[in-house]
């Protein structure tokens, strides 16, 4: 039976759809990258993209690890800026820096972590290199334990810890394991559990300590407790990894900041330090960091030092120079340096008003609970006590944006936002 014209145009239609439509099928399933699964967004910016959202004029963001002035401002520090002028009018070239970084502000790191007197520094023991931020700091360290130390590739760290160590030690071929560190029935720190756990942890194993201001929950070891974990971990022959991203910048203080690290020298440990300079000069996106290996003698530093090299020239061949010039001249000239001291220790004091304004504001509100974890922790982030549902109600209900365990960073809260912040968490507690 014939068919029609107009049938015969459908007819030929359809084939030509399914035709493409297997052709599609057929590419997609060949593709490369068929089999590549959507990731998780990232928690912290889907608050940031959540708060920018909402329309609410009293909307509050604590989501962000950033410091911000009291007017909710980027910082830019003026010793910082000072620095940059100097540099630019220099008329500097822009030559690769070596694969180890700027020596100036490698010297310049380790004097500022180990202090200038220290045993490490005058025997020359550091095996110090330019890092990308902390990150990339840590992740140089992770990638040379990986390869030499003797142990179980097994790293202990702080339960809870900052969200980027676990994957970061993972695709170095880590296996992550955890100490007790948190305790939220005080919103402290779990000393007892702590030690109880790392007098179990193998020997030659990695401990990831946070030298101060720990990030997420802002509770430090005391100085005596310090001192009792460090016992420990010798007699257990276990690696202390320090990540020091807060130096300065958690109470006003350099050296106070960098107390466990001295101490742990002190106690006889070799250690391995991460450093990072976003936090104290405001270099976030300049990415300044430093690693350093601490060795038993210079001649086993410059080999250490050789396999850094080994390790950096692959990865990224070598580091960015604009932000470790200006961190080395601001750690190394008397004047800005001063200037620099002031301004860190003007960060530090802010946060800590605002630590002692929410818990006054709290109180002021009528609030019988203990808030006193609020004061006593330290740096950037507070560890609120807030439940799950507080913090969605809080959300909700007054558009304060923060992490759904109750981390607030308290460089988000300032003069004009305290009370009413102070309120709204009155009223999802009450």
């Amino acid at each position: 039976m014939a068919l029609s014209s107009r049938t015969q145009i459908l007819f030929s239609n359809i084939l030509k759809f399914s035709s493409c439509s297997q052709l599609a099928a057929s590419n997609r399933s060949s593709s490369w990258w068929s089999h590549v699964e959507m990731g998780p967004p990232d928690a912290i910016l889907g608050i940031t993209e959540a708060y920018k959202k909402d329309t609410n004029p009293k909307k509050v963001n604590l989501g962000a690890g950033a410091y911000r002035d009291d007017n909710g401002k980027p910082y830019v520090l003026p010793s910082v800026k000072a620095a940059e002028q100097r540099l630019l009018s220099e008329n500097l070239d822009k030559e690769y820096a070596g694969i180890a970084g700027i020596a100036d502000f490698c010297n310049a790191a380790a004097k500022l972590a180990f202090k200038e007197d220290s045993v490490v520094i005058k025997d020359h023991l550091n095996a110090t290199v330019q890092g990308i931020s902390g990150t990339g700091s840590l992740y140089i360290g992770a990638a040379f334990l990986s390869e030499f130390l003797k142990g179980t590739k097994e790293v202990y760290m702080p339960n809870p810890t900052w969200g980027n160590h676990i994957p970061l030690f993972r695709r170095c071929g880590f296996a992550i394991k955890q100490y007790r560190y948190y305790d939220s029935k005080t919103c402290g720190f779990d000393f007892n559990g702590a030690l109880q756990d790392i007098a179990k942890i193998p020997e030659n194993s990695v401990i990831l300590l946070h030298a101060c201001a720990h990030n997420p929950t802002g509770v430090d070891p005391k100085h005596e407790q310090w001192k009792e974990m460090s016992k420990i971990i010798k007699a257990r022959k276990i690696f202390p990894f320090f990540d020091m991203a807060y130096q300065g910048f958690a109470s006003g203080d350099c050296d106070k900041d960098a107390q466990a690290v001295r101490m742990f020298i002190e106690d006889g440990h070799r250690i391995a330090l991460a450093q990072s300079f976003a936090k104290n000069m405001g270099l976030y996106g300049e990415r300044v960091g430093a690693f350093t290996v601490v060795c038993d003698s210079k001649d086993e530093a410059q080999r250490v030092m050789s396999q850094l090299k080994i390790i950096i020239r692959p990865t990224y061949s070598n580091p960015p120079v604009h932000g470790a010039r200006i961190a080395s001249l601001v750690l190394t000239d008397p004047k800005l340096n001063k200037q620099w001291l002031q301004e860190v220790k003007g960060m530090a004091d802010r946060i800590i008003g605002m630590r002692t304004r929410l818990h006054d504001g709290l109180k002021k509100e009528g609030s019988t609970r203990n808030w006193q974890h609020i004061t006593d922790q330290i740096g950037m982030f507070c560890f609120t006590g807030l439940t799950q549902d507080q913090v969605e109600k809080l959300t909700k209900e007054f558009s304060i944006y923060l992490t759904k365990d109750g981390r607030i960073s308290v460089a988000g809260v300032s003069s004009g936002n305290v009370d009413y912040l102070a309120h709204a968490m009155h009223q999802v507690t009450k």
